[in-house]
């Protein structure tokens, strides 16, 4: 369950071969040191899960990074049956968002994961120590790769809805379970959504999925960002063969710019 609502709360997934606009950031930068997202994560109408992304900066091998920080598990009921607990780092250049190095730690109902990845964005590199495992490799990537934390703040800093059409497709590169990996999203528009903080505007993504055991197929994953300064990914929703999984923020702090709120007459 984690693994879905980091996996599309971030999709977000993103090193892009498209119509991104490197211009559209107008110096505004729309996340900054400080931020923090909580999510509450419900499976139909219970409270299944929480999820919260923290950005702070830090040093790393005498350069200046930020790290992204998710942590994700599961609460109530739903830990009875199914324990998560789930943690990602990410150090990443803030100017490009350029990922130099990634932490996974989870646990997910018995099955666990431990690895860091070193990327070279220079050489397109990636050397992959699992700790679980034991073992080392390196392997190659795609040119601007992201991994499974920083691909959302560069989509945060990158997108432009101006330079794309309703309908149209973009591709993603992303460094995921130390395989290269392309994501489709189709962009849906602006739609206005409610949320515990009042209706917000927000960019539609829907990420292209197959049917499985889990997803229904086209169309099961929606995204919504913020159409502000901020581009934060206010809901997350997943529609599965048995009922459905959806992600709202529940609390922020620290943000870059003020969210912008439809006020009802």
């Amino acid at each position: 369950m984690m693994k879905v609502i980091f996996l599309y709360l971030q999709i977000l997934l993103f090193s892009v071969n498209i119509v991104f606009s490197q211009s559209s950031a107008k110096n505004i930068d729309p996340f900054k040191a400080g931020e923090i997202l909580e999510y509450r994560v419900h499976y139909g109408i219970f409270n299944a899960s929480f999820a919260s992304l923290k950005l702070s900066s830090e040093e790393l091998d005498g350069k200046t990074l930020l790290l992204a920080s998710g942590y994700g598990k599961t609460i109530g009921l739903a830990r009875l049956f199914f324990k998560v607990e789930d943690y990602y780092s990410s150090y990443f250049d803030s100017n490009n968002v350029t990922p130099v190095f990634f932490k996974r730690n989870i646990y997910e109902g018995g099955y666990t994961k431990n690895l860091e990845v070193n990327f070279d964005s220079q050489s397109n590199k990636a050397i992959v120590n699992n700790i679980k495992k034991g073992t080392v490799e390196t392997i190659s990537t795609e040119k601007n790769i992201q991994d499974l934390i920083s691909s959302l703040y560069y989509l945060r800093k990158n997108f432009s809805e101006d330079n794309i059409d309703i309908g149209d497709f973009f591709t993603i590169n992303m460094f995921y379970d130390s395989k290269n990996r392309e994501l489709l999203l189709k962009y849906e528009g602006k739609e206005i959504i409610n949320t515990k903080f009042g209706k917000i505007e927000c960019i539609k993504l829907m990420p292209v999925t197959n049917r499985s055991r889990i997803f229904k197929g086209e169309g099961s994953i929606t995204i919504w960002l913020t159409n502000d300064k901020n581009r934060i990914p206010i809901r997350v929703q997943a529609d599965l063969l048995v009922g459905s999984i959806k992600a709202d923020v529940e609390k922020f702090s620290g943000i870059a710019n003020p969210i912008e709120i439809q006020i009802n007459n």
